[in-house]
């Protein structure tokens, strides 16, 4: 991965290389971490944070949803990551990774006595899925692992234990030739990909699953917001495999996978397999968000 300067860690700074934790840190032996994907972008008007205070809630939500007490202050927080650019002299775009995460010193399942961590890495970090699969679109598979279940952990936690399924789905679709994986809920509906949010365009109507079964995105968000704009017909239902197969366009959504097209599923073409035009509509109109372009939207940004 490409390395920057410093990682903030509990309040310091420290050199990338001597960003370490014990081999007894809790979370390392029982997952229990939570953590956020946040992105800055170079603008004409210098690099800017999308949507840092969103990101921020989100993170701290996470942390009460799985009973952990952040060791931080928010503000002190959601500054850092203003700092933490600042620190490294970024020249391309960036994804930052702060995680909230239990350390050194108690073992055992029952968590409370641990000590809490927080720490804040940033890198240079281009397209999650490949600018070819920005342009191009990906091909998909339907994943034989389920999305986990509402009733055996929290959805709505941005937490890392609950990437163990979508890493064995990523897994399983790299494995067999694929770029990515849908996952299906355990009702046999379209839940998201490993890591992204899906639309399905089907006769000029954006469909997107609720979040019953899944993150609330923040990408997702814009998305919808976009869609207004351009005056889309949005519905919010549930979707099966069958009808992505036989959509006219499919994209996916996160803040790491941007607005990436899938081409196909389960060696299905989707639409004329290419990325379609609403599609492209929205993907051009997200990255004008994003990039500064857009001065309806500037609010969204936190410039360095």
């Amino acid at each position: 991965m490409n390395e920057a300067k410093v990682i903030w860690m509990d309040g310091e700074f420290v050199v990338w290389a001597d960003a370490k934790v014990h081999v007894l840190t809790h979370t390392l032996h029982y997952g229990n971490a939570v953590f956020e994907g946040t992105r800055a972008y170079q603008t004409a008007d210098g690099l800017a944070i999308y949507k840092l205070e969103e990101h921020c809630k989100r993170l701290y939500n996470s942390a009460k949803i799985v009973a952990i007490e952040p060791n931080m202050d928010y503000e002190v927080v959601k500054q850092a990551h203003i700092d933490l650019l600042r620190k490294n002299d970024f020249e391309e775009n960036v994804y930052l990774r702060p995680l909230i995460y239990l350390g050194y010193g108690a073992m055992g399942i029952y968590h409370k006595k641990a000590p809490v961590n927080t720490m804040i890495a940033a890198w240079e970090w281009g397209a999650y899925l490949g600018d070819e699969g920005l342009e191009n679109g990906i091909t998909c598979c339907t994943s034989s692992i389920t999305r986990n279940p509402n009733r055996s952990t929290f959805g709505k936690a941005k937490a890392a234990a609950n990437y163990l399924n979508s890493q064995m789905a990523k897994y399983e679709a790299i494995e067999n030739g694929f770029e990515e994986a849908l996952m299906l809920d355990e009702n046999g509906f379209i839940a998201e990909g490993t890591g992204e949010c899906i639309f399905v365009v089907r006769d000029g109507v954006l469909i997107s699953p609720p979040n019953d079964n899944s993150l609330e995105s923040i990408t997702q968000g814009t998305i919808l917001e976009l869609a207004k704009d351009f005056g889309i017909p949005v519905e919010r239902r549930n979707i099966t495999r069958d009808e992505i197969y036989i959509a006219d366009e499919v994209f996916l959504t996160g803040t790491a996978a941007e607005v990436t097209p899938v081409r196909s599923l389960d060696h299905r073409v989707i639409g004329n397999g290419s990325r379609g035009e609403m599609t492209k509509m929205l993907q051009a109109a997200y990255f004008d968000v994003v990039h500064g372009r857009d001065e309806k939207y500037k609010h969204y940004l936190t410039y360095i």
